[in-house]
């Protein structure tokens, strides 16, 4: 047997329990025609005469016996989709839900089989079943048979017959099945099922009737202990009529009551003596800022105040609407799925929005139709800007919740947001004064671990810089835990290692560097391998582009790289250093490589010089990479740090921190290729963050949460990150943190710090004499204490004081936020028509467009739409987006013909292709004026036209017609 065809036996075994209660053989088996109908007699007959399980016993036998057919896999696979079993045919592909999922999933199947007894005589069948077909939780077949059974026997027959068939399908089913039982008003079933009552809502919309997707029922909690019984068991009264599903999928086998399994009990939220203290002011109404240290359950507290907001505003007869901001897409989906969901769901409509949510409705519409919304902040602050109906007022909320929001400062969204807040409520006080309405404005609650202090080297800076976050929030107070509260901070320790006595992987690369010095005419005045050094690189290739230096250009993106290369291989491996650089060698020559049926794109002598000085070097380099005995000490370091770890506790869990995503994924790559590691139980892997900012291809949300739900169930017990794990991410409790080499500023440092919450933890710092990592933690530690003493010395001033101080900072804003307005309007003014604005290649100082050639689609993306566009770039295949292809994506990117600079992507737009530009990689000018360093089409004071759709589809249309006649 083939090795695939064993996989895939495996698989399906794996599974059997799962498929013996998913698949109906009926619906399954004429569509699987490789089987005889001598032996689908015999499995339809061991249907009758014994039950449908044992059926789908003798099927999969059949289908996996041996020998095997070509494409007898898919065929099952098929057979399975096309006859209504879509969700066994996702086992059998081993596209396995998550486990939590996959636990809710089992409680709706066992709650609807329990209450089945009681459904049966009140379910309006044809109603339902038609709705069921149309919101697509039945199959076509589904449908016939469940009519012909209510036709047939009865309504009763039919009821059984539709309860038995939903249970089948993928995970959300339940949340649909509640929506169809409210279209259909089939209100003794909903209630039954909601544990609602008619008198606790309207009686044409139910309180709390709506549940938000893949939502089970009211409190469904999968108990731990949930097994798969024999198909022989039955219902005990023996009647067939009461019999509804003669082969329960799910029992409880510890006498746990119906509450747990899904009851009507909604769940409880209680907080902790020092989390009610900090709540306190916001359930009187108040705006305040809850200050706890990480991992002190600031999430649960906000859950708490959203759920009595909503109470208090639902028994006062008002509507409540919430919005919990966050600036992270995976945060979007924790907060959501871990926290406001659960506690949420039994009396209000829970939803969520990010760039990677699948739903395809407006913003507008999903704020009129739920509760509680959970965004990102960018999501909110561009609907605000619409002026449409399509736009959302800060008056049709009552209460934003902002997430880390010591993020709300000059040039953050949150910022923006918050400042439209300031804005009406400062428009409000004039409107009482002139006894005129106001308008409503919602109460705002902050959360944080810690505010910072903003770079503040002396106390009154600090203190200024917190009280600015809470002008901006116009928080009434900042709230925190009591000095006798905290819990007892990690053990901390720095381990300092010795610089290399040699290094001649990095001579090699510091000679290449100096060669390219030489021939470019470069001068530096910084150390190799720093980063003063790279800030400096930056520099000169700004001013190369303006000069249109094209060898000054060239020769110092190759030092740029090799500069990180020498920074790799003070981090980690020099082998990992080694194909950093040779893979982006690799890379540059593949972009002087033009398809077959294009000229060959130009290799200047500079760059043939820098490949030519790579080439040469390349062996010794990979020779010397090679050679441990001249590996950094920081790494050996690392491995004491983790193996002490492992091997001095009983449950070691630990995050390593590291500076960048090469780092993180070559970490990890080392420590599962270490035996040493594997023999005292590590398992490593890495999460890096999701922008597109570095030549790693960055992870996406699911990726992330992949790998954060393997190190919460114990998959993964080390976790390798980048500064995307520090904050806010739900990472279980650590026993111990390592900052590898990597030190920012004093939030990030008690972000870090709070990442080690377990009793006993520890926290390491690995540095290199002379790094000055040390130093820069020893001064985060100044500033962690001197903001502790600042917001000590807020807290003590008066009401009064604090409030007149808050006062002033806020005017301070908006009179701020004025000027800049007015200076961008004149700014506006003054900019240039598009056809005054040049496009000149990066790379080669090509002229590519004029703005009069760029439109812009969904205020978004510019795109280049002169007919005679194509003939000056080239299509590659643009590998990276294979695995992450959105609608509007193709694996084509744009270069430029001569030099091979990329200049962007193919861009699909209802059926339509266009060639999308990537301003970074052009010189742009404009009334004469070169801007080298535009990286972003808004720092571009340019107004784009739309793009004029009809005209270019009727364009698309005639061509084609015209190649017709011909």
């Amino acid at each position: 047997m083939a090795s695939d065809d064993t996989e895939r036996v495996i698989v399906i075994e794996s599974v059997r329990q799962r498929l013996r209660h998913l698949i109906l053989v009926d619906q399954v088996l004429d569509l699987i025609h490789s089987i005889g109908n001598d032996q689908k007699e015999l499995i339809r007959n061991k249907a009758r005469n014994e039950s449908n399980t044992a059926a789908v016993d003798l099927l999969i036998n059949t289908v996996i016996k041996t020998p095997h057919h070509d494409g007898w896999f898919m065929e099952f696979v098929d057979a399975l989709k096309n006859g209504g079993c879509q969700h066994a045919a996702d086992y059998v592909e081993a596209k396995f839900p998550d486990p939590t999922e996959e636990a809710d999933n089992d409680a709706c199947v066992l709650f609807i089989q329990l209450m089945s007894p009681s459904l049966l005589d009140r379910l309006k069948t044809s109603d339902v079943c038609a709705h069921c077909f149309s919101e697509g939780i039945i199959s076509k077949e589904d449908k016939e048979n469940i009519e012909a059974e209510e036709k047939n026997s009865g309504n009763r027959k039919g009821a059984r017959a539709l309860l038995t068939r939903i249970v089948r399908g993928r995970p959300g089913w339940f949340s649909t099945f509640l929506k169809v039982l409210r279209d259909t008003e089939c209100w003794p079933v909903y209630y039954e099922l909601t544990g609602e009552t008619q008198d606790n809502g309207k009686e044409d919309e139910p309180a709390g009737s709506d549940v938000t997707a893949e939502e089970g029922p009211a409190g469904a909690q999968a108990p731990d202990n949930l097994e798969c019984l024999d198909s022989s068991v039955t219902e005990e009264t023996g009647d067939e009529a009461t019999a509804v599903l003669c082969e329960p999928l799910l029992c409880f086998t510890d006498g746990t009551d119906m509450a747990a399994a899904g009851g009507p009990k909604r769940a409880d939220i209680v907080l902790r003596d020092y989390q009610m203290d900090a709540a306190r002011p916001a359930l009187e109404g108040k705006n305040i800022i809850v200050c706890l240290p990480t991992g002190s359950g600031k999430t649960r507290v906000a859950v708490y105040i959203t759920r009595e907001h909503l109470d208090s505003r639902r028994r006062e007869g008002r509507s409540g609407k919430v919005v919990v901001l966050v600036n992270k897409v995976p945060l979007v989906e924790q907060h959501f799925s871990t926290e406001f969901r659960p506690f949420l769901k039994h009396a209000y409509k829970v939803e969520r929005v990010s760039g990677d949510s699948p739903l395809k409705i407006s913003f507008t519409e999903i704020v009129k139709k739920n509760d509680v919304i959970i965004c990102t902040a960018q999501i909110l602050e561009n609907f605000l800007d619409n002026k449409d109906d399509e736009g959302v007022q800060l008056s049709d909320l009552t209460l934003i919740v902002i997430d880390e929001c010591h993020h709300t400062k000059k040039g953050e969204v949150y910022n923006h947001i918050m400042m439209r807040y300031l804005k009406q409520k400062h428009k409000n006080v004039q409107l009482k004064k002139e006894q005129k309405k106001t308008v409503p404005i919602p109460q705002i609650l902050g959360l944080t671990a810690s505010p910072g202090v903003g770079g503040a080297t002396k106390m009154d800076k600090a203190e200024e810089h917190i009280l600015q976050i809470c002008a901006n929030l116009d928080a009434y107070k900042i709230m925190t835990k009591d000095n006798g509260q905290h819990k007892k901070d990690p053990y901390k320790q720095i381990a300092s290692v010795e610089a290399r006595q040699e290094d001649p992987f990095g001579d090699v690369i510091k000679k290449i560097m100096n060669a390219i010095h030489i021939h470019a005419s470069l001068s530096p005045t910084c150390d190799l391998g720093s980063q003063n050094y790279e800030q400096w690189v930056v520099q000169k290739e700004r001013k190369a582009v303006k000069d249109e230096d094209h060898k000054v250009r060239v020769c110092v993106e190759h030092l740029r790289k090799y500069n990180e290369g020498l920074q790799l291989s003070n981090t980690i491996r020099m082998w990992d250093a080694f194909g950093f650089l040779n893979k982006y060698q690799e890379e540059e020559m593949k972009k002087k490589v033009a398809p077959e049926e294009d000229e060959p794109i130009q290799i200047t002598d500079t760059e043939r010089f820098l490949f030519n000085l790579f080439k040469e070097n390349k062996k010794e380099l990979q020779t010397l990479a090679g050679q441990p005995q001249f590996e950094n000490k920081s790494l050996s370091e690392l491995r004491r740090i983790i193996l002490h770890e492992f091997t001095s506790r009983d449950s070691a869990r630990g995050i390593i921190f590291t500076r960048t995503r090469c780092s993180a994924m070559a970490l990890s790559q080392w420590i599962q290729e270490n035996s040493k590691f594997s023999d005292v139980g590590v398992k490593a892997s890495y999460v890096i963050g999701g922008g597109d900012q570095s030549n790693v291809k960055p992870m996406t949300a699911a990726e992330q949460k992949d790998v954060l739900n393997k190190f919460r169930n114990g998959e993964v017990n080390l976790l390798i990150a980048t500064t995307v794990a520090e904050e806010g991410l739900d990472i279980p409790q650590c026993n111990f943190v390592i900052r590898y080499g990597l030190v920012t500023n004093e939030i990030a440092m008690i972000q870090a710090e709070g990442r080690a919450r377990a009793e006993d933890s520890s926290y390491t710092l690995v540095e290199v004499k002379g790094s000055a990592v040390a130093e820069k933690e020893s001064i985060n530690e100044y500033r962690k204490d001197m903001m502790s003493k600042a917001i000590a010395k807020i807290k003590s001033l008066s009401q009064d004081d604090y409030d007149k101080r808050i006062m002033t900072l806020q005017f301070q804003a908006i009179m701020e936020e004025r000027v800049r307005k007015t200076k961008k309007k004149q700014k506006d003014r003054k900019s240039s028509s598009p056809s005054e604005v040049k496009f000149t290649c990066r790379g080669c100082s090509s002229h590519v467009c004029n703005g009069d050639d760029i439109q812009i689609i969904e205020n978004m993306h510019r795109v280049n739409v002169s007919p005679h566009f194509g003939k000056l770039f080239i299509r590659k295949e643009n590998t990276s987006l294979q695995e992450r292809l959105l609608d509007y994506e193709t694996n084509v990117f744009i270069a430029c013909k001569i030099c091979g600079q990329r200049w962007g992507s193919m861009m699909l737009f209802h059926g339509l292709e266009f060639p999308c530009l990537h301003v970074k990689n052009f010189v742009v000018a404009y009334n004469g004026k070169k801007i080298s360093n535009c990286t972003r089409w808004n720092e571009l004071a340019i107004q784009f036209p739309a793009l004029d759709y009809v005209h270019h589809a009727s364009q698309v249309v005639q061509s084609s017609d015209d190649e017709d006649t011909q």
